[in-house]
């Protein structure tokens, strides 16, 4: 069986190619019109395809030196998938930014939920303050459902990962390196709780260092992730204003934790409150206000209370709070009982209803209570 890693060689050969960005990738894309016909091309046709001499040099330097099949090893060894834009697993709010990246590697999971999404960003070295006021405001938003995307440096990046998981929730690390090393290494053990519950992002290659200049420019994909960005503390120099300002350039709303006009680390949240960049917030609600985040959190509980399928449909009218039998759904619904079973089944899996006694089943708590507001997807 081929797998998505596969299908996607030739993409990554030229993902490791230095100066091949969105623009060239479009166009050897509209040349050539199929990126394996682009990697077996002879190197005088990128000429014709419209890139640069420094560019066509650097093909015909670093692809000879690319064993496809090497990459594929290391990616699957790592359990890291690659995804070119045009796959449907690729984050869709980042193909909304200029400069999106045409490869991007995740470790992990990126789930429908994850859409709603915010970045949270600060200084290396928090104050008590920034510690406390990421804490709880990750906690709430976590607990609301919504997942906490960071860098994962020191400082506010691993309180704000921390803070979602211990919350229960969601969050997603953007990396300005490989995924198959760790930056800073101190956050081995947390990165693999990043992994198991949500995933980790990068736009670099396996094998990639985590070099200075790569962070500048991963900060674009936070920002781009996300429906918002919160800056808790920063300095007047801190990378997280990079981050801030890019956020709105992207039309992503900015959030500023506000400080004291004596400390250092508030220089930076306070001047982009000041600057009209940010909003000022203090707690958890005003970002779920602002972004109408409680709004989307009910329509992803929806999503999951509406039924799949007109079986799920049907035996959603037959159930409620008092237990029905397999056999009494059959002959209300005239569905065959091999199909009544399996689907509740699935059904119970997914938390809709449950098994009360053997072969009877009834719906959830949740479910019956917001049965009659889903009623015109139930009938």
């Amino acid at each position: 069986m081929t797998t998505k890693n596969e299908k996607n060689k030739y993409w990554i050969g030229f993902n490791l190619i230095a100066g091949i960005g969105r623009v060239k990738f479009t166009r050897i894309e509209n040349y050539f019109g199929d990126i394996e016909k682009a990697w077996n091309a002879g190197i005088d046709e990128f000429k014709k395809a419209g890139l640069d001499d420094n560019t066509v040099n650097s093909i015909a330097k670093w692809r000879p030196k690319i064993s496809l099949d090497t990459e594929l090893e290391k990616l699957e060894k790592h359990n890291i998938k690659a995804f070119n834009y045009h796959d449907k697993d690729y984050p869709y709010r980042l193909k909304e930014i200029h400069d999106f990246p045409p490869v991007i590697y995740i470790r992990g999971e990126i789930l429908a939920e994850d859409e709603y999404c915010l970045a949270v960003v600060g200084t290396r070295n928090p104050s008590v303050y920034g510690r406390q006021l990421t804490e709880e405001i990750v906690s709430e938003l976590a607990k609301n459902r919504i997942t906490i995307v960071s860098g994962l440096a020191k400082g506010i990046d691993t309180i704000a990962h921390r803070s979602a998981l211990n919350a229960g929730g969601r969050t997603i690390a953007v990396m300005g390196g490989g995924l198959d090393s760790v930056y800073p290494a101190e956050n081995a053990n947390l990165a693999r709780q990043v992994i198991k519950n949500g995933a980790m992002i990068s736009e670099y290659a396996a094998g990639t260092k985590p070099r200075p200049e790569n962070f500048p420019r991963r900060n674009r994909i936070m920002s781009g992730l996300c429906l918002g960005v919160l800056v808790v503390e920063a300095g007047e120099t801190s990378g997280s204003l990079i981050t801030a300002h890019l956020a709105f350039e992207q039309d992503r709303e900015v959030f500023s934790i506000p400080g004291s006009v004596l400390s250092p680390a508030s220089i930076g949240t306070n001047k982009l409150i000041m600057e009209g960049t940010a909003r000022l917030v203090r707690n958890a609600s005003d970002i779920l206000q602002e972004l109408n985040l409680t709004a989307i959190t009910e329509h992803i509980e929806a999503k999951e209370i509406i039924p799949a399928s007109d079986t799920e449909a049907v035996i959603l009218k037959q159930l409620g709070s008092e237990p029905a039998h397999v056999d009494e759904i059959c002959r209300a619904s005239g569905f065959p009982i091999s199909v009544i079973s399996s689907t509740l089944a699935m059904m119970e899996l997914k938390g809709m209803v449950k098994q009360v006694a053997t072969m009877s089943y009834a719906l959830c708590h949740e479910i019956r209570e917001n049965k009659e507001f889903y009623k015109i997807e139930i009938n």
